[in-house]
């Protein structure tokens, strides 16, 4: 054991933090830990039917104090002594407003338990007002400050939803110093800061979200934001003006920090980023393949070599020079609901065992939710695939990409008395891949190769029925990561390279790397009923978004 260093990653996601603790020599995954955050679990801070989804700060501390501190004792103290970084991802865009010390305000006892003054969750969509000005704002612009988004700024982002708080929420706009981004501010928490103004930004998160830019010195001039809301002429904007990528050090643990979770001040903190860039890291990405992180949501990522000039994509999460690898442009797209549309599916299934029946609740509850999915994914295995098939659409919480529009709805079709639940659930599958598809596709239209795809996250290791429609209806070969966190193997990749172990990310990535377990190739005999099943996907989706725009 003598010798050997040790880095943490830190992989914050919807519902849990989760700590891997990671050899810098081998990759070996030497200790893990997850903890639900507590508030969260409880539903408190969210109303699901307005799209108001917050996080308490609390929520971030206690779990991370738990996962850290657990992961040691997993681990024993020959490997806490030796620990030499931090590397921290988190969703996004996920901001939280806090005062001139860094501090969110919902850490202050007078926002407690103000919703507003916490953390606004990547998926809260109480902002799509606000995004629908901004992307009528910059039609009429001399200067189209979106054409490195894609071209559609989304509510799901940095500057929609400060504007829809200063607007509903006074008193916390008046309170509000600067709004930070979640991967952001951990690393600031755990290094000290005291200053909002040193706060290190992550240009993956700047670049993805709040318009940040080499181009513009920065964001947008206050001539812009100022149309989206006369509130901006008071954001201090200069905040914003240098980032940082993830392969830089933030600063050391404090003792407070040390102390608490059983390691030592000598241990450097990395700049953050967001999980789906990290998690692309972990899998071992590389040009011409697309990562895709598949769970809840899903988070597509390539990387490409910086050209003279910069080739634009549109309709995708933006592209930004270094936010995957430093020197590399990293491109992002993503379906804002890809597990959740099962997840969804098993709720409105459980809720006569749920809601029904107190005995029937504690009977079978628990019992029912661990295995609905799995039978329902084994019988439909079992069915025949033609083209008369139910067809889905897959946006039951907006569209990410390609065109972001958060006001589009999920939609059945193609149902009728003899439709059954396996049956629906293959049509709920097909539609999630359907909605990759339409991103792989949009990537290839802007002269963008794909040869294949890696997948990453739990659906990519638990579900052969997803996995291999996803290569059937792509007709690519796909690559599952090994690691059953690539995540948090990525922030543990970045955190060897800012403590000094590494001088790039691909040398950390070619260490630490875990590989591949399995490789699905595509059923040639079901590509011809896929391609006219996805025109159909296509078509509904045509029609039921000139429905909504109306």
């Amino acid at each position: 054991m003598k010798g050997q260093q040790y880095t943490i990653g830190l992989d914050f996601g919807s519902d849990s933090v989760r700590a891997l603790v990671v050899n810098v020599e081998t990759g070996e995954e030497v200790a893990t830990a997850v903890c639900n955050y507590p508030r969260w679990a409880e539903g408190q801070y969210c109303i699901p039917h307005d799209n108001q989804f917050r996080q308490h700060p609390l929520d971030y501390i206690e779990a991370m104090t738990d996962v850290i501190t657990r992961s040691m004792l997993e681990a024993g103290s020959a490997v806490s002594q030796n620990v030499i970084g931090i590397g921290v991802d988190t969703t996004g865009s996920t901001p939280v407003p806090v005062d001139a010390a860094g501090t969110p305000l919902a850490l202050k006892s007078e926002f407690a338990e103000n919703p507003n003054a916490m953390f606004h969750l990547w998926k809260d969509h109480t902002a799509l007002q606000e995004a629908t000005e901004i992307n009528a704002i910059n039609a009429q612009s001399n200067e189209d400050y979106l054409k490195y988004v894609g071209g559609i700024y989304s509510s799901e982002w940095y500057w929609a939803k400060i504007a829809h708080t200063n607007r509903v929420d006074p008193v916390v706009k008046s309170a509000a110093y600067t709004w930070v981004e979640h991967c952001d501010w951990i690393p600031f928490l755990l290094t000290g800061g005291n200053k909002a103004e040193d706060l290190k930004r992550s240009v993956c998160a700047a670049g993805h979200k709040a318009l940040w830019h080499k181009d513009y010195n920065g964001i947008p001039p206050k001539s812009y934001l100022t149309q989206i809301d006369s509130s901006f002429a008071e954001f201090r904007t200069e905040l914003l003006e240098k980032t940082y990528s993830s392969d830089e050090t933030v600063g050391q643990l404090t003792g407070e920090w040390a102390d608490k979770l059983g390691l030592s001040t000598d241990v450097v903190v990395a700049v953050g980023a967001f999980d789906c860039h990290m998690g692309a890291v972990g899998g071992e990405i590389e040009p011409g393949y697309l990562s895709k992180i598949v769970g809840t949501s899903t988070c597509d990522i390539m990387v490409a070599p910086l050209e003279a000039k910069e080739h634009l994509v549109k309709g995708i999460c933006g592209q930004v020079n270094g936010s995957v690898i430093p020197n590399m442009l990293g491109l992002e797209a993503g379906q804002s609901a890809f597990g959740d549309v099962y997840a969804w599916f098993k709720r409105l299934l459980l809720w006569p065992v749920e809601h029904m029946s107190t005995e029937l609740k504690e009977q079978y509850a628990t019992e029912l939710d661990d295995k609905i999915i799995p039978a329902l994914a084994e019988a439909a295995a079992q069915l025949e695939t033609t083209a008369n098939d139910p067809v889905a659409l897959d946006w039951m919480n907006g569209r990410r990409t390609p065109d972001a529009n958060q006001a589009l709805k999920g939609v059945l079709s193609g149902i009728n008395l003899g439709t059954d639940a396996p049956r629906l659930f293959k049509s709920l599958v097909e539609a999630t891949c359907f909605g990759a598809k339409r991103i792989s596709d949009r990537f290839a239209d802007e002269g963008v190769e794909i040869k294949g795809v890696i997948a990453l996250g739990g659906i990519a290791k638990k579900s052969k029925l997803v996995m291999q429609t996803l290569s059937d209806v792509m007709q690519m070969p796909i690559k599952v990561a090994s690691s059953e966190q690539t995540c948090a193997l990525g922030a543990a990749m970045f955190a060897a390279v800012a403590a000094g172990k590494y001088e790039k990310v691909e040398q950390a990535m070619k260490a630490m790397g875990g590989g591949f377990e399995k490789t699905y190739q595509p059923n040639a005999d079901k590509a011809e009923v896929y391609a006219q099943l996805y025109v159909k996907y296509c078509q509904l989706g045509e029609s039921i978004e000139k429905i909504t725009m109306q």
